[in-house]
């Protein structure tokens, strides 16, 4: 298990262009260049959400990380894969011994990993879709 701890930085939302130190999406950020998934959640998609609730609620969670990123040191701690299949470190986000994706999964803003996304239009239409 490798563990960084992170004394401080300054997150931004990512906008066009060249990305160094930014929030993504409410489950990827870079950070001093290099792109990083959160290893223990999966959030909703933001730039191709496949409704408009899995938009709106994914640029909750993505507002919400950025809050949570800029409150204070945190540790970055490798466990299992280090990568993913599209070359983004795959870390848990840990501060105080807390995950941060854990608290975007108590808030609603996330669900834990379960080895594949989950589909989020069905979750966040609740009971309705069901019917």
């Amino acid at each position: 298990m490798a563990l960084l701890t992170l004394t401080a930085a300054a997150f931004a939302l990512c906008a066009q262009g060249p990305r160094t130190t930014c929030v993504v999406d409410g489950d990827t950020f870079w950070l001093n260049g290099e792109k990083v998934r959160i290893a223990d959640i999966n959030a909703p998609e933001t730039s191709r959400a496949a409704c408009p609730a899995e938009a709106a609620h994914g640029e909750a969670a993505k507002r919400r990380l950025l809050i949570l990123l800029n409150a204070g040191p945190f540790d970055l701690t490798v466990q299992g894969r280090a990568q993913d299949r599209y070359g983004r470190l795959l870390r848990t986000v840990t501060r105080g011994g807390r995950s941060l994706g854990g608290v975007l999964v108590a808030e609603g803003l996330a669900e834990p990993w379960q080895g594949k996304r989950g589909d989020w239009c069905a979750m966040l239409a609740g009971p309705r879709a069901s019917r």
